[in-house]
């Protein structure tokens, strides 16, 4: 019964933490549930960095080096995204420093601590599959 007590009061502090500062988010501006939105996709997506590294380096510098540190440089970028989903997943009540929306400003926000903040961004969309053609701008 004390751990059920315990329980529903964690819940509820983290409900009177979170449900404020859900409600003054806007569309244009990243806020919590982006910032919890944001984390998710990167812990369940971030198996696609083992595929986009690779990819990445063979068109810079050819295959042996995509089969070798385009891989090696995947798997860094995995772990490096789930951790950075998790934090973000944790943390999405609360702004943190230096996680401000643009990258040359400082100070505290519910920005990315990565970039790009998303696994998979505009110059990454292999046939359109991500982002329709129709809503990226030449």
């Amino acid at each position: 019964m004390k751990k059920a007590l315990k329980l529903v009061l964690v819940i509820f502090m983290f409900a009177s933490i979170s449900i404020p500062a859900m409600a003054i988010e806007d569309y244009d501006s990243s806020g919590p549930l982006t910032k919890l939105g944001r984390g998710i996709a990167n812990v369940a997506f971030s198996p696609l960095e083992l595929l986009k590294h690779p990819y990445d380096v063979n068109q810079n510098m050819g295959a042996i080096p995509a089969i070798t540190y385009g891989v090696l440089r995947g798997v860094c970028f995995t772990i490096a995204r789930i951790g950075v989903g998790v934090a973000d997943i944790v943390t999405f009540p609360m702004p943190l420093p230096g996680c401000t929306d643009d990258p040359q400003d400082y100070g505290w926000g519910y920005g990315p601590m990565m970039r790009p903040a998303w696994v998979m961004d505009l110059e990454h969309n292999p046939y359109g599959f991500f982002y329709e053609k129709s809503v990226v701008a030449d």
